[in-house]
């Protein structure tokens, strides 16, 4: 049985990941992250799953060494922006020179890597078509885009075989722990506060649990270079949280209600924030068989998309 290593498995989007890793392939399924606080379990098969607590940025080689999977997906990320502005060196570590460390494991070991990175590379100058394209060049905005981008540079240049799926702003069940586009929205409002969401920041969304299925299928089809994998549907960061309360019931005047609009000049970002990092998922839809899901379908209500 193949060893599938989880770099990465405890934020957002890594429990996810694990539990699409557990449904779809009959593989050892080993997450490994620099914690073992608590996380959601989306899965019905615990005994599958192998943790490991481990700090990612201290000799990865060594772990995986010791684990010798075949394949490696690494999903491990200092993600906040305003984390990354504050801890500059830690963004380089864990956004870059981790990326490097692990795709020269898996070159020497023929592994197969997959890197999880983000929109947030481009945002310095307009898409050359409608949205952004794997083949745009890079143009980040701000320190954790910088660092992504040479994660991600880093990755392709060691291991030709590697695969850098791109994702964008991701919602969806986060556990009750208040992460995500969605929760996060949802958890301010139940303390009694009024989201103020941008109007003139547009993004690609997708589910967590969408994505982290077509990451895992796409691992399957062992495919390499780049690729985009976004919902089909463009919104302003305001659009997107109306989409939350339609979903959840609310209807419009009271949905409008809810939620502040504010644009980027106004809060003195407009040079920190992108305006539109769109993703085009042309490429990952021509290769997938999971459907990349609009907010308004995969926020509804199980049973009701």
């Amino acid at each position: 049985m193949e060893t599938l290593a989880i770099l990465g498995s405890h934020g957002f989007l890594g429990p996810h990941l694990v539990a699409a890793a557990v449904r779809r392939t009959p593989h050892r399924v080993v997450a490994v992250a620099r914690t073992k606080d608590p996380v959601p379990v989306f899965h019905e098969e615990p005994g599958r799953v192998e943790a490991i607590e481990v700090d990612l940025t201290d000799r990865i080689e060594r772990t995986l060494d010791v684990l010798r999977p075949r394949r490696v997906v690494l999903s491990a990320a200092l993600s906040r922006v305003a984390d990354c502005e504050r801890e500059p060196e830690r963004a380089q570590a864990v956004n870059a020179d981790l990326p490097l460390a692990v795709a020269r494991w898996c070159s020497t070991n023929e592994a197969h890597l997959v890197y999880l990175s983000t929109d947030l590379v481009f945002g310095g100058r307009l898409p050359r078509q409608a949205r952004f394209q794997e083949d745009d060049p890079p143009a980040p905005l701000h320190v954790y885009g910088r660092t992504k981008a040479q994660g991600e540079a880093n990755v392709l240049a060691t291991w030709s075989r590697a695969l850098v799926v791109r994702l964008p702003l991701l919602f969806g069940d986060s556990g009750g722990r208040g992460l995500g586009a969605s929760d996060a929205i949802l958890e301010t409002l139940r303390a009694g506060r009024q989201p103020r969401l941008f109007e003139d920041e547009w993004r690609t969304p997708i589910d967590a649990e969408n994505a982290a299925a077509a990451v895992m299928e796409l691992e399957e089809l062992l495919v390499n270079g780049f690729v985009h994998v976004a919902g089909p549907q463009r919104l302003s960061r305001y659009e997107f949280g109306l989409e939350v309360l339609r979903a959840r019931g609310v209807d419009e005047e009271d949905a409008r209600a809810a939620l502040a609009k504010s644009w980027r000049a106004e809060a003195g970002l407009a040079d920190q924030r992108p305006a539109d990092v769109s993703l085009d998922s042309t490429r990952a839809r021509g290769w997938l068989r999971t459907e990349l899901l609009a907010p308004r379908v995969a926020l509804l209500p199980r049973g009701e998309a």
